[in-house]
């Protein structure tokens, strides 16, 4: 399949920006059906704005607690309840394959 660079319209900004053939082969591989709705410098800021400066997403916040199971000491991403045991990732596991 041969590609040519395309010409579109930022649907933020309005802007015009080029679509280059590499980046639709590289959508193509992906199997991507969609072009690209923003330029890069809006797909950057949205991207900035959703994840932070650094495009990443902020770290999770983790929990210290004591294994229901073996006793040992973990941390869990989430916050645990009283009325449920917590496990360790080995234990959980095992008990999951249970």
């Amino acid at each position: 399949m041969s590609f040519e660079d395309k010409v579109l319209q930022c649907s933020d900004c309005g802007q015009d920006f080029t679509f280059t053939a590499g980046e639709q082969e590289f959508y193509a591989s992906r199997g991507f059906q969609n072009e690209p709705k923003r330029c890069p410098d809006c797909r950057r800021a949205r991207k900035a704005q959703r994840y932070g400066d650094g495009g990443y997403r902020a770290p999770r916040k983790m929990f210290s607690v004591v294994c229901a199971q073996c006793g040992v000491e973990t941390e869990v991403p989430f916050e645990p309840r009283e009325d449920r045991p917590v496990y360790c990732s080995d234990c959980y596991n095992k008990i999951k394959a249970e």
